[in-house]
């Protein structure tokens, strides 16, 4: 039996690399820094300092200006090694900054102000986390507030689309019924319609019913999706028939068929669809923007556009609110990731 080593550095060649094993590898590693790059990137950059985010040319780790206190200052100076006229180093701390001069002081002599042009100066560079990214906007803004919003509604909705699709899933799949392949071609079709198009008839159908500013018009109109129905219906087909019928002539009714019979045999079809329901709800910014107005009703991706101001976007807090919104969705990924490959390997297949 081959262990992971020996089977991670098999090759075709007799010992050696073949030009198919070189190809292989290469687009693998490939794949995976296209893939992971982004994301380390992104966990590294929400550790960094407002200034250090717009450095250039930018850094991979969270280096940042150390700053000294000095007698006679109340917030910290930024601490800079200055080139001086006669050639030698000093380590200065800076006041302020006139155009291209600085007005720096000795941190042991802070009673003698020493102006030198900003081209001589150099920052003196630490690598500092910036942890105040995480900590401060949950003391500024209604984040614990956003992230149940988003729990709400993407728990609530992806129930209710499991549920949902599972029955009209099973009524395509087992009833024959005339116009059975037609309402399939339908419900397939409107896959082609833009979201765009449908945005305005919806909103006025949640205004009408009283849902607008209401998580429950979040929630209920994409509840039902066509890619659910075709994924759990073509993993339906694969399940005998035979099974069906024998639990109808022991006296099973409808309802115990399908929540005893065909919602346990098609669990990986059902976890490949709660993940695509799970990002689908997390991630989605347009029609919760349009639904809510009110802060307290909010999700995180509609939270996180506060952060944006009309002249300025801190930056820093957005990419490490963005980095606590993976989480969720990443740790669901990773509990139903096995049923993916047999969730969609096995669709289709009789």
């Amino acid at each position: 039996m081959l262990g992971i080593g020996d089977f991670l550095t098999r090759t075709r060649g007799r010992g050696r690399l073949h030009l198919g094993d070189i190809l292989t590898y290469a687009y693998l590693v490939f794949g995976t820094l296209v893939m992971f790059v982004p994301v380390v990137w992104l966990v590294f950059s929400s550790f960094k300092s407002q200034a250090s985010l717009v450095r250039f040319p930018p850094e991979l780790l969270p280096y940042d200006n150390e700053k000294v206190q000095v007698e006679g200052y109340d917030d910290p100076l930024p601490l800079y090694r200055v080139t001086m006229d006669d050639g030698t180093v000093r380590e200065l701390a800076q006041v302020r900054r006139v155009g291209l001069e600085a007005q720096m002081v000795d941190p042991a002599q802070p009673d003698e102000i020493i102006k030198v042009n900003i081209n001589q100066r150099e920052e003196v560079r630490i690598f500092r986390m910036a942890l105040e990214n995480y900590t401060e906007p949950l003391q500024r803004f209604n984040f614990l507030t956003y992230l149940r919003n988003s729990v709400v509604v993407t728990v609530a909705a992806t129930l209710i689309t499991l549920v949902i699709n599972s029955m009209a899933a099973y009524a395509l799949a087992k009833y024959q019924f005339r116009g059975s392949t037609l309402i399939f071609v339908i419900i397939i079709s409107t896959l082609m319609i833009p979201i765009s198009v449908i945005l305005v008839p919806v909103f006025l159908v949640i205004t009408a019913v009283g849902w607008n500013n209401n998580l429950l018009g979040v929630i209920v109109p994409g509840a039902a999706t066509p890619t659910g129905v075709f994924l759990l219906r073509q993993y339906m087909l694969t399940i005998p028939d035979e099974l069906i019928d024998a639990a109808r002539i022991d006296g099973a009714s409808e309802w115990r068929v399908y929540w005893q019979i065909m919602l346990p045999l098609s669990a990986p079809a059902l976890a490949v669809l709660a993940i695509f329901s799970v990002m689908w709800r997390w991630n989605d910014f347009l029609w919760p923007l349009i639904v809510l107005s009110r802060n307290e009703l909010f999700t995180l991706q509609v939270g996180l556009a506060s952060f944006q101001g009309e002249l300025n976007v801190q930056w820093h807090y957005v990419l490490a609110m963005t980095v606590l919104t993976l989480l969720p969705i990443t740790l669901v990924f990773a509990f139903l990731q096995r049923f993916i490959t047999t969730g969609i390997a096995t669709t289709g297949l009789k």
